[in-house]
């Protein structure tokens, strides 16, 4: 597959952020710690299902000492729709206590710190430094590791070398805004399965597409 030059990799993150413009992160919440706890329950799990789970949760809870108030059993509870629940339940407790412990009850900005707490890994750590603090990460998930390896734009076969792959090629006007624009457009256009090319705005560079049509 043909590497995408600097050139086609400005124009396809330039057509692409237009056509997300205002790209916002599905899952609610209310603070930096309600982000991290959203995130951290939405692997192997859906935005939707995580937005239902946390609904009544969130009424409760707003931060770390609240956590550790409501309880872990009580938190299994809120969460128990949610695939892996009671091992979430154990590490958004335990998160809670090294927050309260170590950090005053903030979330660090910096990913040291962040990959330290139970259950928080590279990509989670990824998706909090870009919308709590709008630090210029990429966050890959199933979606962005797909597109990088379907489109061409960010190849590799772990999510690392696709994570660094995209550092690489993304413009640095849009480091900020690139991985959630990425996330809308493999959730919603480039699906899956049958992705919807007919109505893509970015086939004019898929390296997949080109194939298929020639």
């Amino acid at each position: 597959m043909k590497k995408f030059t600097k050139s086609e990799a400005s124009d396809f993150f330039d057509t692409l952020i237009a056509a997300h413009p205002d790209a916002e992160t599905e899952l609610h919440y209310v603070n930096n710690y309600t982000l991290l706890v959203s995130v951290a329950l939405s692997a192997q799990a859906t935005d939707v299902s995580v937005n239902k789970a946390t609904k009544d949760l969130f009424q409760k809870v707003k931060t770390p000492q609240d956590m550790l108030d409501l309880g872990e059993k009580t938190l299994r509870k809120h969460i128990k729709t949610i695939g892996l629940y009671n091992t979430k339940a154990k590490n958004v407790i335990k998160t809670a206590r090294m927050l309260v412990d170590l950090h005053d009850g903030i979330v660090p900005d910096n990913r040291a710190s962040l990959e330290a707490l139970p259950g928080v890994g590279r990509k989670t750590a990824n998706v909090v430094l870009n919308i709590a603090f709008g630090q210029p990460t990429v966050a890959v998930d199933t979606h962005l590791f797909r597109l990088g390896n379907r489109i061409g734009i960010a190849p590799g076969k772990t999510p690392l070398m696709v994570e660094k792959q995209y550092e690489q090629v993304t413009p640095a006007r849009h480091m900020r805004d690139a991985h959630l624009a990425l996330i809308l457009h493999g959730r919603y256009t480039c699906k899956a399965q049958k992705p919807l090319c007919h109505v893509c705005p970015v086939t004019i560079f898929c390296r997949s597409f080109k194939e298929l049509s020639a």
